[in-house]
């Protein structure tokens, strides 16, 4: 009998230590996901080549766009324009790669409370036709009232690389400068800016 009694309290000591384990695992398991969760992750702008030259990209390697709707750094673009033109948003001050420049950077918060990326006060926008890195499908597009443009290293909106002024003319120069200048082919280009890729 003492001994049928000992083995049972093992049993029960044993259960009680393996229960223990398991509640304290979880709880730091838990603890280490708030943690992860609650830091802040910063994106990258880079300078990536298209068609128009060096232009702004996010990391992924996607192009990024300004709306010429928007008001300084407020955003214009919400709802079913914002599912088309996706901001290009961050938890963190982003940060600056080669040829970008780091104080032109910032942040402004958009209506729905996220961190959305600003480039020389420009909130910053991908185009969801842009389906992999180096194409601008989205530049010179006139939608949700007004125009769309990538952006230089310089900060201002890059004007080639539209229908109208053709891959050729666009591809033999890559300044950030040319493109802002060329702004006399933007009007003819932007209606047909959709359709050229």
């Amino acid at each position: 009998m003492p001994l049928r009694l000992r083995i049972i309290g093992l049993g029960i000591g044993l259960l009680a230590l393996v229960v223990a384990g398991c509640g304290s695992s979880s709880s730091s398991s838990s603890s280490n996901t708030s943690t992860a969760s609650t830091a802040k992750s910063a994106v990258a702008v880079d300078l990536g080549t298209t068609k128009a030259g060096k232009v702004l990209v996010g990391p992924n390697g996607r192009a990024v766009y300004l709306f010429e709707k928007d008001k300084g750094t407020t955003s214009e673009c919400s709802g079913a324009c914002a599912k088309t033109w996706p901001p290009l948003t961050t938890s963190a001050k982003p940060t600056a790669g080669t040829g970008v420049t780091a104080s032109m950077l910032g942040i402004t918060k958009r209506a729905d409370g996220t961190e959305q990326v600003t480039y020389n006060g420009h909130p910053l926008y991908y185009f969801e036709g842009d389906k992999k890195s180096g194409t601008i499908a989205g530049q010179g597009l006139d939608a949700f009232g007004a125009e769309w443009y990538v952006v230089g290293a310089t900060g201002s909106k890059v004007e080639k690389g539209e229908a109208k002024s053709g891959s050729k003319d666009s591809s033999s120069s890559s300044s950030d400068s040319g493109g802002s200048s060329s702004g006399g082919s933007s009007s003819g280009g932007s209606s047909s800016g959709g359709s050229s890729y």
